[in-house]
């Protein structure tokens, strides 16, 4: 197993969803975000939904491209098995409520297969809910965004993927 890329950033799951999807793959879909609501993670091929259990913290999402992806590591809270096509080789990790939160370059274009999988994101919405409960009339302003920043666990969610193949041609409509 070589690690032949990696990417992480941060991002803000507005309603508690965050997107992975190639650059010119714009639309959505609606059965693969209901099946993330069971499985935390999945897509339709073309675009991955990340399912995270609050809204406002952000959260680290990792790209690896591997020769060959390890196995998901026994701290992980869950894994599940992807697959991702990116005719462009560029993927966007997108915020439900508020735009791209970056975008990151694979080695080439193509079709990558892994599995996603996670961290401390139960811990992450057991202190946003506590958070939460602890607010009065008396808050000062500014307190809930001071708290999502000095969260003391990062909720993380890392795609390990392998170059499969090339991706599938674009058929253009005739000019």
């Amino acid at each position: 197993m070589t690690l032949l890329a990696e990417h992480a950033l941060k991002a803000t799951p507005g309603r508690g969803v965050l997107q992975v999807y190639d650059v010119e793959a714009y639309e959505g879909d609606e059965a693969a975000l209901d099946a993330a609501e069971v499985q935390v993670v999945a897509g339709n091929g073309y675009h991955l939904y990340l399912l995270s259990l609050q809204p406002d913290m952000a959260v680290q999402v990792v790209i690896r491209v591997w020769d060959t992806p390890p196995s998901p590591p026994a701290d992980a809270e869950g894994h599940v098995n992807i697959s991702l096509e990116s005719a462009t080789g560029i993927l966007v990790i997108g915020q439900l409520d508020s735009g791209p939160a970056g975008d990151i370059s694979l080695p080439r274009p193509g079709v990558y297969d892994g599995h996603a999988w996670w961290q401390n994101r139960e811990a992450a919405a057991e202190y946003y809910a506590s958070t939460l409960q602890n607010v009065t009339d008396d808050t000062p302003d500014g307190y809930l965004v001071q708290a999502w920043e000095e969260c003391p666990v990062v909720e993380r969610y890392v795609l390990d993927l392998a170059y499969i193949r090339e991706p599938e041609p674009v058929n253009d409509p005739i000019q």
